[in-house]
Order: C-alpha cells, then structure tokens, then sequence
C-alpha cells in the first residue's frame, strides 16, 4: 500500500500506476482536505488500484462523504475506545448495520448500480491503534463487530510508550507492543497493518505476520529521489 500526503491529482495518478494494491489518500497529515480528494479517487479509479482515505478524525459526516467520493477503504486515527471503533463502522455501514446516509453521489458511478447492494460487504474499515487508551482498550476494540483491520500508526505509538515519535521503530519495547497489537487483531479475526517508512522494515513486518504494510509516500519518495541526485552531483564534482 502506497500513501499520498501531496494534494493532487496527477501525483495521485502517477503513484496510482506503480504497482500498489491500494493508495491512502491522507487528510489527516497531509495536505489534503475534502476538495482535494474526489479529483484523487478519480485520477486513482483509472487505474487497479485500491482508493482509500484516512479521514482527520472519527467524524461520521465526513466518514460518509469521502465513501461518497469513492473511497473504498477509510483509515480512522486515533481508536481508543470499543465505542470509538463501533462509531466509525456505523459510519461507514448502511443500515440496519449501520448509520450510513444514503447518497452514492459519485461511488455509484465507479462502483456501479448496485454498489448500495454491495458496500457494506466491500467497504473497508480500518482502525489506528495509537494511544496510551487504544492500548488499554486494544482487545475490546479488536472485538468490534464490522472493524476489518487494526492499523498501526507508529510515531503516535512511539508517545504512547514514551519514545520519541519516528517511523520504522527499532525500539525493542515500540517492537513488541506492535506485535501484541497484531496478535490481538489476529485472535479477534481481524487483519493487522504496519505503518512502515522503508522497504527493509515493511518485509520485516510481513515476516513478523502483518498483513498489510504501507510502504512509502510521494513525498517521501519525492525527496529522497532528490536528495539521491544531489548527493551523487556532489560526489561525482570537486
């Protein structure tokens, strides 16, 4: 899985057509807000690749319309309570599962006339356990009936434990509270996911049993393609 923190449509596309399973449009972080993301899933829906949005909060308004939009997967931050994971999959599903308004504006056009029929079996929801009370919290909220995933966000976890807040943790304690988080995702039949900055890290997380990882940004991917050319100009030049 691939991650979007720049708002726009053709660096949606271009990332689109790397070869990810799925590109997480992020309005959390990023700088993405709901203007910017329908031209994303629709510059990402040209492609296989799997459209999904990490939302700012566990706000079912804006839940609702970034499926809508088309997204059809959302990333919820901050999970710390069973309450707050049942929330976000009423948000998500329409009744009588759930407290979805019906009004596919435009997820009826990429998923087709039945998409209604269908979107509470094929929506995805996705968790962040992060917190200090996510942490206390974590067997119950793997325990919501609807949530498909536990998602890891690393650097708000490095605060939970008292760390430093970095991607890619080699920390032993950060290391072993992700993997509790995965087995107690995998005892409640939910999938587990790893926030990861780096290629090595990501297959060491698939090694370990996480079932999806995030590999890399465009911005990071931006940068670091720069700052590879800059370092190799200085090396190659007196």
């Amino acid at each position: 899985m691939g991650w979007l923190s720049i708002s726009h449509g053709f660096t949606a596309e271009i990332m689109a057509r790397q070869g990810f399973d799925a590109l997480v449009v992020d309005m959390q972080h990023g700088l993405t807000d709901m203007n910017d993301v329908w031209p994303m899933l629709q510059a990402i829906s040209q492609t296989e690749t799997v459209p999904v949005v990490r939302v700012p909060w566990n706000d079912p308004a804006t839940i609702m319309k970034v499926l809508d939009f088309g997204a059809y997967g959302v990333l919820i931050p901050l999970i710390n309570t069973a309450e707050d994971a049942a929330k976000a999959v009423a948000a998500c599903r329409y009744p009588p599962i759930g407290m979805r308004s019906s009004g596919p504006v435009r997820a009826i056009h990429y998923g087709g006339a039945d998409y209604v029929a269908h979107a509470n079996d094929e929506i995805v929801v996705m968790g962040m356990v992060e917190t200090k009370e996510g942490l206390e919290n974590l067997d119950a909220i793997c325990a919501t009936p609807g949530l498909d995933a536990v998602y890891i966000g690393p650097a708000d976890l490095s605060f939970a434990l008292g760390l430093p807040p970095r991607g890619d943790n080699p920390d032993p304690v950060h290391m072993a509270t992700c993997d509790r988080i995965r087995e107690a995702a995998h005892r409640a039949g939910k999938k587990a996911c790893m926030h990861c900055a780096s290629a090595s890290f990501a297959a060491g997380a698939v090694k370990r049993g996480f079932d999806l990882v995030m590999l890399t940004s465009d911005l990071n991917s931006m940068i670091a393609g720069v700052r590879r050319q800059l370092d190799e100009l200085k090396a190659a030049t007196p």
